[in-house]
């Protein structure tokens, strides 16, 4: 009796590992995204977002001479919690959760990345593009140090990241974030089809 539980148990333990180690379906993944913004708003009136988390650091560590940083950041120290818990999540399924398998790729795409290559499809990232030995390439560089430099700089400047806009905003009806969302799109298109080619060749 106790072995036959074991076994039931292995079974159940080693199928549920099956799926949760595969990609959820768009289906699932986005409502449970989305139900993040209700959640936060019954909770305690809270808004989502991901960007402000580094200004609420940036104002606890940092001397307080600067105007920017210059408010009660305890107010919002929830926030750092979910950026913590969104960061201890990512490092749990990354390192125990992760799929072996390699990435299924279009063969098409496969191939263009090939031409400029990125060969090295093992993970959610190309390593060819994405690692500390990219990093010291002219490509690696623009795509990681200039890169993050633009998000940072495209964040403040619009007044939040994608997810505060696209998923915060747009839930509240809020008109600048259509107009910001509508602009990360833009530059998204324009970057893919102009940009990346260009930086893939170098």
């Amino acid at each position: 009796m106790k072995l036959s539980l074991q076994i039931k148990t292995s079974v159940f333990f080693r199928l549920f590992m099956e799926w949760l180690t595969q990609p959820w379906p768009w289906y699932v993944a986005g409502p449970l995204i989305g139900l993040t913004v209700p959640i936060l708003l019954l909770l305690g009136n809270k808004t989502f977002g991901i960007s402000s988390s580094l200004r609420h650091i940036c104002a606890a560590c940092l001397p307080a001479g600067i105007p920017f940083f210059q408010y009660d950041w305890k107010k919002e120290s929830w926030n750092l919690f979910f950026v913590g818990g969104v960061f201890v999540g990512g490092l749990v399924a990354g390192t125990f959760l992760s799929n072996p398998a390699f990435i299924q790729i279009a063969p098409a795409t496969k191939q263009a990345l090939a031409a400029q290559h990125v060969t090295d499809f093992r993970g959610l990232i190309p390593h060819d593009l994405f690692s500390w030995s990219a990093l010291l390439t002219l490509r690696g560089f623009i795509l990681m140090v200039v890169g993050g430099f633009l998000v940072g700089f495209g964040t403040r400047w619009a007044g939040g990241c994608t997810s505060g806009h696209a998923i915060m905003g747009l839930s509240n009806l809020q008109w600048p974030s259509l107009v910001a969302t509508v602009c990360f799109m833009i530059g998204g298109f324009l970057m893919t089809w102009l940009g990346l080619p260009w930086i893939l060749s170098l």
